[in-house]
């Protein structure tokens, strides 16, 4: 097969204007350039000014993380020339310069392979342990094949993404890595963790933004009522109902959440397209069941 071209998108609220440039010119100096390179402007207004050669979309309103995405998504593929889409955080730092020949590398190897998650890490070189998208996992530098994926920075395949479709528009932000991740397994693609691919981002807090507990409670409904075998939807959602019990210690978080919860109850996260069987297994044998 041809090399795999790269395309990066980043979104921007166009508060961190002096990481964003920091962020374009690490892209900039790649030793293997990417093909395009989009900005989107999430509600900003009107962007910075770009560098050279960087394509910028100004949106009118915030449509969130998964509604942003899916507009360099498809900018990216107007383009004709890109086979993998690379997502970066605006506050986020590429520190070596041959993350994308790297990319490129695994993808051109395996053209199974669906979704590439980078490892994240602070300035100081630790990466929190919600960063390892595995399971008891406490070795940050150990890669290979999982089941979700980190939104900071990552690789997704363009034949895929033609496939499945792109990120669930309703969810706006949290847990829409997994809802892509589970469609993907379930269509036979690869999700590999490739901890060798660094980008460096500040500690952080999800629980940072004001409506995390309300939107992460309902989009984990949203993603079980979308994906999983009906057997398996209460057992999911009660798993995480103990977990967020065991783990809250606000009340009013608590309260968001059990509102978040409610409200994907009774509304719709998208349309319903449960998962085969045979995922639920090969998802277990990779070490993460579709219930936690």
């Amino acid at each position: 097969m041809a090399r795999p071209r790269v395309g990066v998108a980043v979104l921007t609220m166009g508060t961190r204007p002096a990481e964003l440039r920091a962020l374009l010119d690490a892209v900039a100096g790649q030793d293997e350039p990417a093909s395009r390179i989009v900005v989107v402007g999430n509600g900003t207004g009107s962007l910075p000014d770009l560098p050279e050669g960087v394509t910028g979309v100004e949106l009118p309103e915030n449509r969130g993380v998964s509604g942003g995405r899916n507009v360099a998504i498809e900018t990216l593929r107007s383009f004709g020339d890109v086979d993998i889409v690379v997502d970066l955080d605006d506050d986020g730092l590429l520190v070596d310069t041959d993350v994308f020949r790297r990319l490129a590398d695994l993808y051109e190897a395996d053209p199974r392979l669906g979704i590439v998650s980078f490892r994240i890490a602070d300035e100081t070189g630790e990466t929190q342990r919600r960063h390892v998208p595995r399971l008891g996992a406490k070795d940050p530098l150990r890669g290979g094949e999982v089941t979700t994926f980190l939104g900071g920075g990552h690789g997704l395949s363009m034949p895929m993404l033609d496939r499945i479709g792109g990120w669930p528009e309703d969810f706006f932000f949290t847990h829409e890595e997994t809802d892509l991740a589970w469609r993907a397994l379930d269509a036979g693609w690869k999700v590999l963790y490739a901890p060798e691919l660094l980008l460096q981002h500040p500690r952080t807090s999800p629980a940072r933004h004001a409506v995390y507990y309300r939107m992460t409670a309902r989009n984990r409904v949203w993603l079980a009522k979308r994906n999983l075998p009906v057997p398996l939807v209460p057992v999911y959602l009660g798993v995480w109902t103990l977990l967020t019990l065991a783990r809250t210690r606000s009340l009013s978080g608590l309260k968001a959440w059990f509102g978040g919860f409610a409200e994907g109850v009774r509304r719709s996260g998208g349309p319903r397209t449960p998962m085969r069987w045979t995922t639920v297994l090969r998802m277990t044998r990779l070490g993460r069941p579709p219930v936690i």
